[in-house]
């Protein structure tokens, strides 16, 4: 009997023979391994690639000669732009520093300025002095006015030693000392008739009440030129009727609070109206 070519490829004692797909996986999965293991391998002796060095660029510190060159050429605390340099011209005008508020953190301020007529009144930065004169900068010791265009500075007045700090603070740069208060106890009508009241403004706002003298009353009383009353028996002056409301507590006998500005100091004077 014959048997066909085809039998003798297919068959094998007439059976056919089962593949080991498992032995197949295995050494599939052995050849990847051996694969990986290799690429590591070469990656641990060969760190150098197409891309540079592995472990990154190292952190490079400059000389001292090139920080302080390159930190000389702005400021921190002016980002925005460089400090205002002032043109050093002290003003001719009779303009008195008597103190300063400076707010470093905002770089505003305000100062106290008497004028020739020698009235104290306190401004705030942008703020007129007088005709043609604003306040454009306060410094620790002086300010910068804006005259017609012109810079100009107005140093602080430092004729008087400085005062000794008070323990609840309250006071400025440049303040003069306090003087004793309540010497002579004024009568009720001296005082309406030698002290003069102005209220003062600031945003439309009455914020105090400007002292002038008128007679020999307004020194007997402990008063001196430019004083501005702030606070009436501890109650702080906001209006037109708190002028009205001291003149109507001005009667013989009375026991009056004030609390003053004095060019850059807060002082209080208490007075003990007398009678005729």
């Amino acid at each position: 009997m014959r048997v066909p070519f085809g039998d003798n490829i297919l068959k094998f004692g007439g059976r056919l023979r089962p593949i080991d797909w498992l032995s197949v996986v295995e050494k599939l999965l052995l050849g990847v391994l051996a694969l990986q293991g290799a690429w590591l391998v070469w990656a641990l002796l060969t760190p150098v690639g197409s891309f540079g060095p592995w472990e990154g660029r190292q952190a490079q510190f400059p000389s001292l000669a090139e920080r302080q060159s390159l930190f000389s050429g702005f400021d921190p605390f002016y980002r925005s732009g460089q400090p205002q340099t002032s043109s050093g011209v002290v003003t001719s005008l009779a303009l008195t520093v008597y103190g300063i508020r400076l707010n470093e953190g905002s770089g505003l301020g305000s100062a106290i300025v008497a004028g020739p007529d020698g009235v104290q009144n306190s401004f705030a930065v942008g703020e007129e002095i007088m005709p043609g004169v604003k306040l454009k900068a306060v410094a620790f010791d002086h300010i910068t006015i804006d005259r017609g265009g012109a810079e100009e500075q107005v140093f602080l007045d430092q004729s008087q030693p400085a005062p000794t700090a008070a323990p609840d603070g309250g006071t400025f740069a440049g303040s003069p000392p306090p003087t004793p208060q309540g010497i002579d106890n004024p009568t009720a009508d001296s005082l309406k008739r030698d002290v003069g009241f102005t209220p003062r403004m600031k945003n439309g706002r009455v914020t105090g009440l400007i002292l002038t003298a008128r007679g020999p009353g307004f020194q007997n009383a402990g008063f001196q030129p430019g004083d501005i009353v702030t606070q009436i028996d501890g109650q702080p002056v906001g209006s037109v009727g708190d002028l009205q409301a001291l003149q109507g507590k001005m009667m013989p006998g009375a026991r009056i609070s004030l609390t003053v500005e004095r060019g850059a100091a807060v002082s209080s004077v208490n007075l003990t109206l007398q009678g005729q």
